[in-house]
């Protein structure tokens, strides 16, 4: 066990992490040539194409310091903001992180999170100063600002490249001489934690765990603390690039266990394994739920799909812990899930992987954030989506949440910066200056001004400079209205929204204009309304298609024209009452890119 050592790398979206576990594993042969390609442990063709880690990847590797061998455990981590409960999963399986800072861009509001959530959990942290190549590195600069960040010493600092390879052994050599060996008793009776699943089409769930105490061997029964279910190990082993079966684990390892599960609901992240017949007194804590943020509507284009797009969403669900989901029902889309994401990334990433993995074609409504409705009587109603707002008469009072939103940005694009977070009424906290010409603000503002197109409006305007990083801070009172959009008077559910006041005429207004432009043409009349209760603030309308009924009348007299006007205004008239508004996909996603 003392020659063990569990890391994860943390750092900021696109400051080379996942090259520089490519030349970690190089380095140590965990990867041999033939198979070694660029993020080489990130294996979604969704990973390559955008170049970002979306889901945490675990390998073990093997390597020799002083004549001495020792286990090296890796976890790859993410990077981008919406996936941070992958990043919690990670470290809590780990002793030790490696802190990666680009040495070109330096210290960014994702750095400074992944950093605390490791400090969290007493990880001991190795700064790592990456892209030492670039033209543009400024080493001594970034240094400093590590050095303000962790209390650490100068010399502390590795500095390295990703792509050249440069200062991998002497990382290697701090992993071994800096992490502490993982602490447990190895004749204790088994905890072992789970931080992370994945579904084999042939083999079933194949469930990634640590041993905090005890040992594992093939074929023993075992127990899962928090659901209760008990199964044979059919196999245990180590992750390597691929699984490798052991007949035995014990206590600091990291591996995997297959036990034939079937159904998605037996396995819950975070759960505790333990011994059917030497169980442990107490499963394991300090994992943190998780908090969904923005929740949207997924709806089959096709009804007729929607127990396969229940099926589809088990199965991501396993490998994507931090999605959550339940059934409802809208009057324009049908059956389908309301679902929870960690942010608008995640939501768009839980899509896409939707259409690729499983061929599924859906509708994604406009998402929203959770809200408290407090009532009259003295109940209080949770409201995820517009539809489940209680009659506004009866409401007392409504409820957003507000996070404490950290934005480090370059200092010339603080203006373009603070108008936009005021704009999302937003009120700034603080300001302080890291270095001459970085800035980090903090601003106290609504989620749900967050959800709409903020980070890619943030990005915009500071030229990709500004890194965004938020928490939860609570819920606060506010003016809150439910906005209808109406379509030839009858109101789309899926278009609905809960909006401050101040926002509902302008937002409203733009809405009816976005429709008119997408919704095609009909042989009838299309008016498109925005209305709060019975008030109508805003309206479009798309008029008819027509055909030249008084072509054939050159000449003549007049009343002969008016008579076939009559005639076509009365049979539009009759299709008025009969005829259906079909709503193209792109109208629901419109509503996101309402400032395009």
């Amino acid at each position: 066990m003392k020659n063990i050592r569990n890391f994860c790398i943390i750092a900021h979206i696109d400051h080379g992490k996942s090259t520089l576990a490519d030349r970690l594993l190089e380095y140590t042969g965990a990867v041999n040539k033939r198979d070694m390609q660029a993020q080489v442990l990130d294996d979604m063709d969704l990973e390559k194409e955008r170049g970002i880690t979306i889901k945490s990847h675990a390998i073990q590797m093997d390597y020799t310091y002083k004549g001495e061998k020792y286990v090296l455990n890796l976890i790859d981590t993410p990077g981008h903001v919406d996936f941070s409960y992958e990043v919690s999963r990670s470290i809590a399986a780990c002793e030790g992180a490696l802190l990666i800072v680009d040495a070109a861009q330096g210290i960014q509001a994702q750095t400074i999170s992944n950093l605390y959530l490791a400090l969290e959990h007493d990880l001991t942290i190795i700064p790592i100063l990456n892209k030492m190549d670039l033209p543009s590195a400024e080493p001594e600069m970034v240094t400093d600002q590590i050095v303000d960040l962790i209390g650490c010493e100068r010399e502390e600092v590795i500095p390295a490249s990703g792509k050249t390879g440069m200062g991998i052994e002497e990382i290697l050599a701090a992993i071994i001489e800096r992490i502490h060996c993982p602490v447990g008793d190895p004749n204790a009776p088994l905890q072992a934690l789970i931080f992370d699943s994945v579904f084999n089409s042939f083999r079933g769930i194949i469930a990634y765990f640590k041993i905090i105490n005890g040992t594992i061997k093939k074929g023993e029964k075992v127990k899962f603390v928090n659901t209760g279910a008990f199964y044979n190990a059919d196999e245990v082993g180590v992750l390597k690039l691929k699984p490798e079966p052991r007949p035995q684990l014990s206590t600091g390892d990291v591996g995997y266990i297959i036990s034939g599960i079937k159904s998605a609901k037996e396995v819950k992240v975070g759960d505790t394994i333990t011994h059917f017949d030497r169980p442990c007194l107490e499963g394991i804590h300090g994992f943190e739920e998780v908090k969904p943020m923005v929740f949207a509507g997924i709806y089959p284009v096709d009804t007729e799909d929607f127990e396969e797009l229940r099926y589809s969403m088990e199965k991501l669900q396993l490998n994507d812990a931090s999605l959550t989901w339940e059934p409802e029902s809208s009057l324009a889309l049908g059956f389908g899930f309301r679902c929870g994401f960690l942010g608008m990334l995640h939501m768009e990433i839980v899509q896409e992987r939707l259409e690729r993995e499983f061929n599924m074609t859906v509708i994604t409504t406009v998402p929203n954030v959770s809200y408290l409705a407090y009532k009259t009587n003295g109940e209080v109603v949770t409201v995820n989506n517009p539809s489940d707002l209680p009659d506004p008469g009866r409401i007392e009072r409504i409820e957003e949440p507000y996070i404490k939103a950290n934005i480090i940005t370059k200092s010339e694009f603080i203006g373009p910066v603070m108008s936009l977070c005021i704009e999302k009424r937003g009120q700034i906290v603080t300001q302080n200056y890291l270095t001459a010409d970085r800035v980090e603000l903090v601003f106290e503002m609504p989620l749900g001004e967050v959800v709409f197109d903020f980070f890619d409006r943030l990005k915009s305007i500071s030229k990709g400079y500004a890194s965004f990083d938020y928490h939860p801070t609570g819920m606060r009172n506010s003016d809150l209205v439910k906005l209808d959009i109406l379509l030839k008077s009858e109101p789309v559910d899926a278009l609905s929204c809960l909006i401050h006041r101040s926002n509902a005429y302008v937002f409203g207004k733009k809405i009816c204009e976005k429709l008119k432009e997408l919704i095609p043409k009909q042989q009838f009349e299309i008016p498109i309304q925005a209305a709060i209760g019975a008030k109508i603030i805003s309206r479009e309308t798309i008029s008819a298609i027509r055909k030249d009924v008084t072509a054939k009348c050159y000449g003549g007299d007049i009343s002969r024209k008016r008579k076939l006007l009559e005639k076509q205004k009365e049979g539009k008239k009759r299709m008025k009452q009969v005829g259906n508004v079909e709503i193209p996909q792109s109208a629901f996603m419109a509503v996101l890119k309402l400032n395009d």
